[in-house]
């Protein structure tokens, strides 16, 4: 790259000027409350800007400070996340919070200070420290590499230690240190908006001229990464055991993505099971011995959810039961109708309870 002192100035004036002109707003953009700014980084953290801004404003209206958050029951703001995936984001910010509060309730104006926080990482402290302090420190997400790797045609995968510091090191000569807040926002929503990662509105791109993706038609092969995921499938075969107006839960205790949520009683597969294979699991045989069936049915729909290293597949048994063993109720909970309002749950539970497609394969 050549990072002469002309060349940096005009990609700053370029990029601010064209945010000028097409400035997005967002009830999280302006404000200068840290508290706030961290909240919507967090929700926004691996979620669409569509789908955070209707969380960000119900945590806003739940927990409208870090106290109120802080003193919260952490299943009350589980359940308030439900849906938004990646739980231990919401995990992270209850106990930021209380950390906060007992600390004073304050969000220190130090980049470092704010790295330290659980759940924080690089670009999040960036964001704060800049966006609500004024602070120059340059964010790089996404949106930043995909802006960056075109427009300079960096081949260094964004996913190695080699790139990581590669990319950090150009956003921040890129900076406007005079103005972070303005430029942070300006780079990400160019990214958000306009060079998107598929069909880019080069026409109207003010780097048209000046991008070397652009300029040597590689525009699709920016980002480079250097490892490919693979995703693992699993297979659930949920329980719905109902036993007199009551359906049967437990709370995930495990360290995995959904701790503190309730699912039904599970019995994970290595492939899809019908329910003659099932009946000859181990776990069938020892979750059902004492109960009583009354009624067995399959529910019709299959759902798949992805997340970023696995892919699940849910079926769904419902069994109405008239006798149930005493030793079960230590493991589980029963729960009305009016209870299972009150309970998070992961998300293919609670389009199942809604009886609403999560994503429908069968």
């Amino acid at each position: 790259m050549n990072n002469s002192k002309k060349v940096i100035e005009r990609f700053r004036d370029s990029l601010i000027h064209w945010e000028s002109l097409n400035y997005r707003p967002m009830p999280w953009k302006g404000i200068k409350d840290p508290y706030l700014i961290w909240l919507s980084e967090i929700i926004l953290q691996q979620t669409r800007v569509q789908q955070g801004w209707e969380y960000f404003l119900k945590f806003k209206k739940a927990f409208p400070n870090v106290s109120k958050l802080a003193k919260a029951d952490e299943q009350k703001v589980l359940k308030l996340w439900q849906g938004l995936g990646y739980y231990s984001r919401a995990r992270n910010l209850h106990f930021t919070a209380k950390f906060i509060h007992q600390a004073g309730g304050k969000f220190k104006a130090d980049y470092k200070w704010l790295l330290s926080l659980k759940g924080v990482g690089p670009y999040t402290a960036a964001a704060i420290a800049s966006f609500a302090f004024d602070l120059p420190y340059a964010v790089v997400d996404g949106n930043v590499y995909r802006v960056l790797s075109r427009i300079f045609a960096i081949e260094t995968p964004i996913d190695s230690s080699a790139g990581k510091k590669q990319f950090q090191l150009l956003a921040d000569q890129l900076l406007d240190k005079k103005n972070p807040s303005t430029y942070n926002q300006a780079i990400i929503d160019f990214g958000a908006t306009l060079c998107t990662p598929k069909q880019p509105n080069c026409l109207e791109c003010p780097f048209e001229k000046s991008c070397l993706a652009r300029q040597e038609n590689r525009i699709d092969i920016f980002p480079v990464k250097e490892k490919k995921i693979k995703k693992k499938k699993r297979f659930f075969n949920y329980l719905d055991i109902r036993y007199k107006g009551k359906r049967l839960f437990r709370e995930r205790i495990a360290k995995d993505v959904w701790k503190g949520l309730y699912d039904f009683p599970l019995i994970e597969t290595s492939k899809p099971a019908g329910l003659d294979v099932l009946k000859q699991t181990k776990e069938w045989r020892k979750f059902m011995d004492g109960f009583a069936i009354e009624r067995l049915e399959v529910h019709p729909k299959l759902f798949k959810q992805e997340l970023t290293h696995q892919s699940l597949i849910g079926r769904f048994y419902i069994l109405q039961v008239k006798k149930i063993p005493k030793q079960l109720e230590k493991q589980f909970k029963w729960a009305t109708e009016k209870n299972i309002e009150s309970l998070p749950f992961p998300k293919m539970i609670s389009f199942y309870l809604e009886d609403k497609d999560l994503y429908l394969i069968l």
